[in-house]
C-alpha cells in the first residue's frame, strides 16, 4: 500500500493587466511562473469610456477567469496612479480621465466580491521589468533598465529585481518620459505622436492627410523609403541620448526593451545602441524582452505574492 502523501498543486494567483485599449485577465501558476495557458483572457477596453464602465469591464475580464484561484490579486496599471491607495490620477493625459480621482481598488473589490479579498497594484513597466527579471531577458542583471515602447516610453529601473522610484541615481520617478532630449520633451520624440509627426515633416505631409502609422512606417523602411528610415534612426539615438547619463548614474548592466514598437527590433536596436554608446567605458548590451506579452503578468503575480512594497 502507498502511503505517500499526494501533494496539492498551489492556488493560482490571479492578475489583470490593463492597458489604453485592452484588459488582460490570467491565472498564474506560481510553482511554474507562467499563466496557465487556458486562464489567459484578453478583452477590449475603451480608455475613454465612463468610469463605472471601465471598472464593468475590467471586472468582466476578471470574473470570466476559473475559479479557485487566491484571493489576492497582482493588477499591472499605467499611470499616473496612486498605486498605494489604488486612485487613479488620470488628469490631461488623455486616457482613463473618467477614473481621476476614483477609487478604483474599492470599486473593483466591490465588483469582484467574494473573489478578492485585496488588490496590489504596481506600475504596467514595473510589472513588465520584474516579470522579465524572474525567468526573461532581464535574469541575472542586478541592475537593469526596461522599457516599453507603445504610446510613450515607459521604463522600470531594477536594482535586486525591486523597482526604484527615487533618489539620485534615477529620473524623478524613475520616469523615463519625464526627460528631455534636443530641448524639448521626450516623449515629443519618441512616442507613436512624434513619430507620425517626423515622419510628416520629412515628408512635407500636412496635417490633413492621413498619417501612417508607426508600423506602417517600419514597413516603408524596410522596403528602403529613406524618409521613413531616418524617422526611426532620429527617434531611438534621441532615445539613447536621452538615457545614456542614467544609464551610466543607475550603473545599469542592459537596458530591456518591450512593447508594441519593439517589434520593429530591426530599425529600433542598432539606432537606440549608437544613442546610448558612451564616450568611454564598457557598452551596456541593448536587449529584447525574452516573454513581452507574459512578463507583465508574471510580475503583476509575483507583486500579489508579496514583493517589497506591494499594496
Amino acid at each position: 500500500m502507498n502511503t505517500a502523501l499526494t501533494r496539492q498543486a498551489p492556488a493560482p494567483v490571479p492578475v489583470l493587466d490593463i492597458g489604453g485599449t485592452h484588459v488582460t485577465a490570467a491565472l498564474v501558476d506560481p510553482t511554474a511562473s507562467r499563466p496557465a495557458p487556458s486562464a489567459v483572457i484578453r478583452r477590449p477596453l475603451r480608455s475613454h469610456a465612463a468610469a463605472d464602465d471601465v471598472l464593468d469591464a475590467i471586472a468582466r475580464a476578471a470574473l470570466a477567469l476559473p475559479a479557485g484561484h487566491r484571493p489576492r490579486w497582482g493588477v499591472a496599471m499605467p499611470g499616473p496612479f496612486d498605486y498605494a491607495t489604488g486612485v487613479g490620477r488620470f488628469a490631461g493625459v488623455g486616457k482613463f480621465e473618467s477614473l481621476n480621482g476614483v477609487d478604483v481598488g474599492a470599486g473593483l473589490r466591490e465588483r469582484l466580491a467574494d473573489r478578492c479579498e485585496r488588490l496590489c497594484f504596481l506600475n504596467d513597466a514595473d510589472a513588465f521589468a520584474v516579470g522579465e527579471y524572474g525567468s526573461g531577458a532581464a535574469a541575472g542583471h542586478d541592475r537593469v533598465v526596461c522599457l516599453t515602447l507603445g504610446t510613450g516610453v515607459g521604463s522600470s529601473f531594477l536594482s535586486g529585481g525591486r523597482p526604484v522610484h527615487s533618489g539620485p541615481l534615477v529620473p524623478p520617478g524613475g520616469h523615463a518620459y519625464r526627460l528631455t532630449v534636443h530641448g524639448r520633451p521626450l516623449e515629443d520624440t519618441v512616442s507613436r505622436r512624434g513619430i507620425r509627426t517626423h515622419y510628416a515633416r520629412l515628408t512635407t505631409a500636412t496635417e490633413d492627410q492621413h498619417l501612417p502609422d508607426v508600423r506602417d512606417i517600419a514597413a516603408r523602411a524596410r522596403k528602403g523609403d529613406a524618409a521613413a528610415r531616418e524617422t526611426f534612426r532620429y527617434a531611438f539615438d534621441a532615445l539613447g541620448q536621452a538615457l545614456a547619463p542614467w544609464i551610466d548614474r543607475f550603473a545599469a548592466t542592459a537596458v530591456v526593451i518591450g512593447g508594441s514598437m519593439a517589434r520593429s527590433w530591426d530599425l529600433i536596436h542598432p539606432a537606440l545602441t549608437t544613442g546610448l554608446a558612451p564616450a568611454d567605458g564598457p557598452d551596456v548590451p541593448v536587449l529584447a524582452a525574452r516573454q513581452p506579452e507574459e512578463a507583465p503578468l508574471l510580475g503583476a503575480a509575483h507583486w500579489a505574492q508579496g514583493a517589497p512594497d506591494a499594496s
